[in-house]
């Protein structure tokens, strides 16, 4: 198609003619169309001979247990995490299978990410409304998703229960419509802070006033999701059949006996290719947190392949790796593949799709949107062609709820890594100390997983 080069700000009958002839020259275009319009675009581009490919077989595997669901909740970086830590637990105590209870952070989480939005708007009261930063804070206050240092920050705070404890509700299963009104109220709140403070009410009235909102959101979670206990009674059978009896017992020491992972020896690695973000150094998210004074969300910045040895060493080490990325991205839930050359939408649709992996990120094509982990890993010669993914959507999806994630696949797709310290090299190491740079609320890295 050649046009004059003459800036032409309107589409033209000329220019839609053109555009016609260009598409009838080539004639598989109407056969793939209609293979499109029938079957829809994943059908027609799917690699089918690519599946074959990429066998669910592993060189190294770690037994974890049954798949879980976190159903229509975005609630997979607290099952991503409860899955990992819930080993240790099956391991130190000779238990098969065992859920931590994922309702009973979920509750925890909403109350903090509610204090949190309201000491939020409280440090930004002398912000315009309609200025972006109030939009950014008033866009989603007390979501499903996390991340990993926000996790640590709930545990360490009101440690955790097994599931039988605190169940599954309605609400915390389909989690929507709480979020709604949960927001709802927030909004609300928000605006009567600004009004009070507008019409001259000082700091410590606005403090009593948030006190309060908090005491709402807290009695709206208990209808949602039940009252989490303040001390149970832990009860099971080992796997030579012997009874243990454990009452009385709080969230916080049942963490400490049972399962009793330092999580301050783990630090987020993610790998950000963008120009703004050097290797090397940490990072931090403005306004980025679920708990006000506690552990602030920390990344540090590597190149892929130190990503990657370290989480290689540390399923060597038959430990387990939360991760986050960006599921959606070629990707096929039936079948569980995750690999760049599954699906061929450049051939099917005739045009190319050239970003690359710091591009998508600063032209907002992808971020992190999901929290998994690594429960396996094929080597070849020594180094990775695939991964075992242990997923939280139940046991239909993939090979009964696990997924194969190819290496190319953990280059394009995979933002970040929770690893122990001790895979790091002394440098960095070292570089952990450093003051993290800051960065604006929007950014990519501030993204949450789902």
């Amino acid at each position: 198609m050649k046009l004059d080069t003459e800036h032409h700000p309107t589409i033209t009958r000329e220019w839609l003619e053109t555009f016609s002839e260009r598409y009838h020259k080539d004639p598989l275009r109407t056969r793939v169309a209609n293979a499109i319009q029938q079957h829809g675009i994943q059908a027609a581009a799917l690699n089918t001979q690519h599946i074959t490919e990429i066998p669910f077989t592993f060189s190294h595997e770690i037994s974890s247990g049954p798949i879980t669901h976190q159903r229509q909740s975005g609630r997979c970086w607290i099952f991503a995490a409860l899955n990992t830590l819930r080993i240790a637990l099956m391991r130190q105590n000779k238990i098969k299978e065992f859920e931590i209870s994922q309702t009973y952070l979920m509750f925890w989480d909403k109350l903090e990410k509610a204090n949190y939005f309201l000491e939020n708007i409280l440090e930004t009261l002398d912000e315009p409304t309609d200025g972006r930063l109030i939009a950014w804070l008033l866009q989603a206050p007390v979501q499903d998703g996390g991340q990993w240092d926000m996790l640590v920050n709930l545990i360490q705070k009101y440690g955790v229960v097994p599931k039988y404890i605190m169940p599954e509700t309605f609400h915390s299963s389909q989690s929507m419509l709480m979020n709604r009104l949960l927001t709802l109220k927030l909004r609300e709140d928000a605006f009567i802070l600004r009004e009070k403070y507008r019409t001259g009410e000082d700091s410590s009235q606005l403090s009593e006033r948030k006190m309060q909102m908090v005491a709402d959101i807290y009695q709206m979670l208990v209808h949602f999701l039940g009252e989490p206990p303040q001390k149970f009674t832990f009860e099971y059978r080992d796997e030579d059949n012997q009874f243990h009896q454990d009452v009385n017992v709080t969230p916080q020491a049942f963490y400490d006996k049972y399962i009793g992972i330092d999580l301050d020896q783990y630090v987020s690695l993610i790998h950000a290719p963008t120009a703004d973000k050097p290797f090397g150094r940490t990072y931090t998210v403005q306004f980025l947190g679920n708990v006000k004074g506690g552990r602030p969300v920390r990344y540090l910045n590597v190149e892929i392949s130190v990503l990657k040895e370290a989480a290689k060493a540390q399923i060597l080490d038959d430990e387990p790796v939360w991760f986050g990325c960006d599921v959606g991205k070629m990707s096929d839930r039936t079948t569980g593949i995750m690999d760049p050359a599954l699906f061929d939408y450049d051939l099917t649709l005739g045009v190319p799709f050239t970003l690359d992996k710091a591009t998508r990120l600063e032209y907002g094509e992808s971020q992190m949107t999901h929290a998994m982990v690594l429960t396996g890993v094929n080597l070849l010669e020594g180094k990775p062609n695939r991964w075992k993914v242990e997923n939280s959507w139940g046991t239909e999806p993939g090979n009964q709820g696990f997924f194969v994630m190819s290496d190319t696949w953990f280059d394009e797709y995979l933002y970040q890594v929770v690893v122990h310290k001790k895979y790091l090299s002394d440098e960095l190491r070292e570089a952990l100390h450093d003051d993290p740079i800051v960065l604006p609320p929007w950014d990519p890295m501030g993204s949450l997983a789902y």
